[in-house]
């Protein structure tokens, strides 16, 4: 177990005080067995009032109403977290499930939905193609065709952080070699959906153990994105592209999704001209407790 301090701030400026609209934030995770959250702090300039409730995904999500106009708005997240670094699956897979193709039971089927299908254009077959490249014969290991392909996106695909909204199409990233993270795990997801599997989207925070030594410097984190994947019998098994991770300590779940732009972290609006706007900086740091 790791007890990590995670600070998220993101502050907006314009060039006049403008008024907000109403403030969508997915900044705090959920108690489970891998991840207990000790405490959670949200501080917010100008004020606003808060409401909680849980989204369709029973993600924890807060609605803020801001009270007042300012030029600057500032909203920051400290959480206090015990994790619980959990590597590859927990629980073996079932036998029914241990090579590759499987078929889930039926009612697995009708809980996991919409999260085995594709959800994005793969016109001329390139996700496709790089899917069943790792199916080297039939029947084999679930667990490695899995491991093989969360293996296979670092070596060939540059990562780039993107400011624009929303995701790639998967194929695109294939196409043009590079991408963010939410777009590593795109590729893997739908791929995962094309093959027959239950994936999801997974939003949160990536900490580098490397990084702490133990000394007063705070390590370095980011928001993060990656994958997991539903196996019967050890249940969802989170899969890390970017990082080429299957679980860990190192991935700190915030929000699940069927789509990355159900897990936005900020999202809202202000009253003023497009000019007004003058940019926004993102600061998040993890610090480790021995």
């Amino acid at each position: 177990m790791r007890l990590l301090t995670v600070r998220h701030t993101t502050t907006y400026r314009y060039a006049r005080p403008v008024t907000f609209g109403q403030h969508r934030l997915m900044l705090r995770p959920r108690d489970s067995h891998d991840l207990r959250l000790m405490s959670a702090e949200l501080t917010l300039s100008p004020p606003g009032d808060v409401r909680w409730l849980h989204d369709v995904f029973s993600n924890s999500v807060s609605l803020v109403d801001f009270q007042a106009a300012a030029s600057t708005l500032v909203i920051s997240s400290t959480l206090k977290i015990e994790r619980y670094g959990l590597e590859g699956p927990v629980f073996p897979i079932a036998p029914e499930a241990e090579f590759y193709p499987f078929i889930y039971s039926s009612s697995d089927r009708v809980d996991l939905g919409r999260l085995l299908e594709q959800h994005y254009p793969d016109l001329d077959g390139t996700l496709a193609r790089w899917a069943e490249s790792f199916v080297t014969s039939r029947p084999m290991r679930t667990l490695d065709l899995l491991k093989n392909m969360n293996a296979a996106l670092q070596p060939h695909i540059v990562y780039g952080e993107r400011h624009e909204l929303g995701t790639q199409v998967p194929a695109e990233t294939l196409r043009k070699k590079i991408g963010a993270c939410r777009d590593f795990a795109m590729v893997f997801i739908e791929a995962a959906r094309y093959l027959g599997f239950g994936a999801r989207f997974v939003s949160g925070y990536l900490y580098d153990p490397a990084l702490d030594k133990g000394d007063a410097t705070p390590a370095t984190a980011a928001t993060h994105a990656w994958a997991e994947v539903y196996l019967p019998g050890a249940g969802w098994v989170e899969y890390d592209p970017t990082d080429v991770l299957i679980g860990g300590e190192a991935l700190i779940r915030v929000a699940v999704t069927r789509d990355p732009s159900q897990a936005i972290p900020i999202s809202g609006s202000y009253s003023g001209a497009a000019s007004d706007f003058l940019g926004m900086t993102v600061e998040v740091t993890v610090t480790a407790q021995s």
